[in-house]
């Protein structure tokens, strides 16, 4: 294995982190700023309102796009047992 091939395998590792991670950090993004915008629009300066629902809203994202990363990770694994079976 040479150098461009782990540099290869590192990116692919980084994207693939990228990937799964996206969908929850973006739903958690989005519940933020909603409810930062209804804080600013109800004068409401609760700091701990935003925490119950950007929990629910991110365990809820999970339960959905579970199967998506979950086959995201299964491709990754067997890309890499296909370049290790091909050594």
């Amino acid at each position: 294995m040479n150098g461009a091939e782990v540099l290869d395998i590192g990116r692919d590792a980084i994207w693939l982190t990228v990937q799964l991670s996206a969908p929850v950090l973006i739903v958690g993004l989005v519940v933020g700023v909603v409810i930062g915008l209804l804080q600013a629009l109800t004068q409401i300066q609760e700091a701990t309102l935003v925490y119950a629902p950007k929990i629910v809203a991110i365990f809820i994202s999970l339960l959905l796009f579970l199967p998506l990363m979950g086959a995201l990770m299964s491709g990754f694994m067997t890309r890499i047992a296909a370049r290790i079976a091909a050594m």
